[in-house]
């Protein structure tokens, strides 16, 4: 490892609720040269929340930030630069909008590209929304996995849930995976065509004002969305 490099900072930032935010992050977002994230503007909003405990705690002015655009569109370009700017010694911090980085969003390409130029590495780590709705699901913890977000394309879809089938069979582990809320009907129709009408759990909102968690079969589930369309990302578990 060199020395007089900079070190990137995988940091978890909360999933709806700003409290949640760990003092471990704050430190680390106001003391690096850069933050690396999705949207300036969500970023931005955080770092103003945020900024009253870290003056709090450390009884001095919070350093100026400085925001870095990172997302899916332009991770390839912006790698090198990063890496380049750790290689000078610079410290970097990676966000997402929410949550954990790299978790079903932008983060992992930049973490092996570091490990390839013996760059450190370091999680901070905090909120996951798949984690989050696990411990509350009632579902068994002690095997589960995480498979993010279905494929887009039915033909996909339909494969995708196949081999789900499969894994649940053979692993009996809990399954959690992603939707967005206009996919959420047709997401239930076809786990019903591959599963059958088993029980399954949905949340959404975690950690939100409007946090909510709906246990049921996947009838029951379908018909209770189908009366009014949804609103924020779902968390979809069954085993």
């Amino acid at each position: 490892m060199q020395n007089n490099s900079g070190t990137l900072f995988i940091v978890s930032t909360p999933i709806g609720n700003l409290g949640d935010i760990t003092l471990r992050a704050i430190k680390t977002l106001f003391e690096v040269d850069f933050i690396a994230c999705e949207d300036t503007r969500i970023a931005g909003k955080l770092l103003k929340y945020i900024k009253p405990v870290y003056e709090t705690l450390y009884e001095k002015t919070a350093p100026q930030y400085h925001l870095l655009s990172y997302y899916e569109q332009n991770e390839k370009q912006r790698i090198p630069q990063i890496i380049n700017s750790l290689k000078n010694g610079s410290s970097i911090a990676l966000i997402s909008d929410a949550g954990t980085p790299s978790i079903s969003d932008p983060g992992f390409e930049i973490a092996r590209e570091c490990i390839r130029e013996n760059l450190r590495v370091v999680s901070i780590p905090g909120p996951s929304a798949s984690l989050a709705a696990l411990t509350m699901s009632g579902l068994p913890t002690d095997k589960f996995v995480f498979v993010g977000y279905p494929p887009r394309k039915h033909g996909n879809r339909i494969k995708f849930f196949e081999n789900l089938k499969f894994l649940r069979t053979e692993f009996k582990a809990t399954i959690i995976m992603y939707e967005a809320p206009h996919r959420i009907i047709q997401l239930l129709s076809e786990m019903g065509e591959i599963f059958g009408d088993i029980e399954i759990v949905l949340e959404r909102e975690l950690t939100k004002v409007f946090e909510e968690t709906i246990r049921g079969k996947i009838s029951e589930l379908k018909k209770h969305f189908e009366k009014k369309t949804p609103k924020g990302e779902f968390v979809i578990l069954f085993s």
